[in-house]
C-alpha cells in the first residue's frame, strides 16, 4: 500500500508518518512525504497513492489545488488541516475525512479506520460530488444522481437530466463517500434508493429494480431480500 503525506511542517509530517505506520503495523506500507504543493503534484503524477494525507496550507500555497487537479482521482484523501472552515468544501471534492489540527492519535486512527473499513460512513454527509470535464471542475448535487454504474476503471454517474459523466473513483470508494440512501444493488450498480419504484422478480430467479425514470437495473441475488424489506 502506498501512502503519500503532503505536509510542509516536518514535525507534523513525521508525527503523521509515525502514527500511520503504527496503525498499519500488520500491513506492508510505503510512505512518502512531500513538503510542498509542487512536489506533491509531481509525486502523484509519478505514482498514484492508495491514500493521501493532505494539509491545505503549504507554505502559503493552497492544498485545494491538488484536490482540483485530482478531483475525481481513484485514491482516497484525508485532509489534516487547521482550516476547519474549509471542511464542507473539502467533502464536496470527495475527501474521505477531515482531521482538524491539532489532532491526536485517536482522531487520526478514526479516519484511517474509515479508509480500511468501507462499511463505515463519513459522519459528514456530502452534498456534492466533484467531477472534472474539459479542464473545468463541476460540482454535482447528489440529488441529481439516479444511479452509478461501474465502467471498467471508471464509473458512470447517471443524472436526472438524462446525461452521464465519468468519475475515476470505483463503486466501492464512491459508496464509502455517499450517504446511506445510496444502495449497492449489484456488483456493477449503486443506486439512489429514492429513485427506486419497485423491485421486480424475473424468470429464472433473477431480480431487478424499476426506477422512476422507467429504467431497469439488475439486482444481485444476495441483495434482493434486503431491498424487498426496504420497500415494505
Amino acid at each position: 500500500m502506498n501512502i503519500l503525506i503532503i505536509e510542509d511542517e516536518a514535525r507534523i509530517a513525521r508525527r503523521l508518518e509515525r502514527m500511520t505506520i503504527e496503525f498499519f503495523a500488520s500491513k506492508p506500507v510505503t510512505i512518502s512525504i512531500c513538503d510542498s504543493l509542487q512536489k506533491g503534484l509531481d509525486q502523484i503524477r509519478n505514482q498514484l497513492p492508495d491514500l493521501l494525507l493532505l494539509d491545505l496550507n503549504l507554505n502559503g500555497d493552497n492544498g485545494f489545488e491538488i484536490l482540483e487537479q485530482m478531483v475525481a482521482a481513484s485514491f482516497h484523501t484525508i485532509i489534516v488541516s487547521a482550516n476547519t472552515d474549509k471542511a464542507i468544501t473539502a467533502f464536496a471534492y470527495g475527501v474521505l475525512d477531515f482531521v482538524p489540527k491539532p489532532f491526536d492519535q485517536e482522531r487520526l486512527f478514526k479516519a484511517l479506520t474509515r479508509f480500511v473499513s468501507p462499511a463505515l460512513k463519513v459522519e459528514e454527509d456530502i452534498k456534492y460530488l466533484a467531477v472534472k470535464k474539459a479542464g473545468q471542475v463541476r460540482l454535482i448535487n447528489i440529488t441529481e444522481l439516479i444511479y452509478i454504474k461501474g465502467a471498467g476503471i471508471y464509473t458512470e454517474l447517471h443524472l436526472t437530466n438524462g446525461r452521464s459523466v465519468l468519475h475515476d473513483k470505483s463503486l466501492e470508494l464512491l459508496h464509502q463517500l455517499l450517504p446511506d440512501q445510496f444502495e449497492r444493488i449489484h456488483k456493477s450498480y449503486l443506486v439512489n434508493f429514492s429513485q427506486v419504484e419497485k423491485v421486480l422478480v424475473n424468470t429464472g430467479t433473477r431480480y431487478s429494480v424499476l426506477l422512476k425514470t422507467g429504467e431497469v437495473l439488475p439486482v444481485g441475488r444476495s441483495k434482493y431480500k434486503e431491498l424487498k424489506n426496504k420497500m415494505i
